[in-house]
């Protein structure tokens, strides 16, 4: 695979033998990836030495591997957090496919390291050129919000939007199992220490408890995710 420390990953949708992922949204701080994972196809058992990961599963149902001895299964709309340099992989199980929105910070494509994969990319680079596309309009794109409730985009049972926010009540009014993944700002005491920062995905019930503490760094940006109304999953 080719040198790729200067491509804008931003501007392109990256083939993956599992599927294919591209850059919903970035700022300096976050990147926030969108993956469709074909059925009974899986990522490598990867880590990143360095990058707060957080995963997000919109659509269909995964198993996911974490270190060597522990398994979830997730079914949209569900999240998990991993840690820096923790070992893991994620298995679709829904025939439909999946949809994740993978959280990072900080931004770096390439803070990567390959265990095993069944495809054969083991200790290899993340992809090139050579398995990169345009990304087109039919990409899902999050725009920055223009003012506190940002564009929503309908998934099969969930709806997810970017918003920023100055008033904790707007978010604690939320339902209790709607998921937000803190992309800028977010909650910190008297002294400015972040109790909930970026790259952070919770419900909106830590939101509320944390507020009882503490408060919002002047607004914080985040990525929200809630059940569609009148759809059961």
């Amino acid at each position: 695979m080719q040198n790729n420390t200067k491509i804008n990953f931003k501007n392109y949708l990256v083939k993956k033998p599992w599927g294919c992922e591209h850059i919903a949204y970035q700022n300096d701080v976050c990147c926030v990836g969108l993956l469709k994972i074909d059925y009974n196809q899986e990522t490598s058992l990867h880590c990143h030495p360095n990058k707060k990961t957080g995963l997000i599963v919109v659509e269909g149902e995964v198993q996911i591997e974490l270190g060597f001895y522990d398994t979830k299964i997730l079914k949209a709309p569900s999240k998990i957090m991993i840690r820096p340099g923790l070992f893991h992989s994620t298995k679709c199980i829904s025939k439909s496919g999946c949809v994740i929105l993978e959280v990072e910070n900080p931004v770096d494509k390439n803070d990567l390291v390959r265990f095993k994969d069944q495809y054969g990319r083991e200790q290899k680079p993340y992809e090139g050129m050579e398995n990169m596309r345009k990304i087109t309009p039919h990409e899902l794109v999050f725009n920055e919000p223009l003012d506190e409730n940002g564009s929503e985009f309908k998934f099969e049972n969930v709806s997810v939007s970017i918003e920023n926010h100055k008033d904790i009540k707007n978010i604690i009014n939320e339902d209790s199992e709607t998921i937000f993944a803190i992309v800028e700002r977010g909650m910190v005491d008297i002294n400015k220490n972040y109790v909930l920062s970026v790259g952070d995905i919770v419900r909106k019930d830590t939101i509320q408890k944390l507020s009882e503490s503490f408060k919002i760094n002047d607004y914080m940006k985040f990525i929200k995710i809630k059940k569609n109304e009148n759809k059961q999953i």
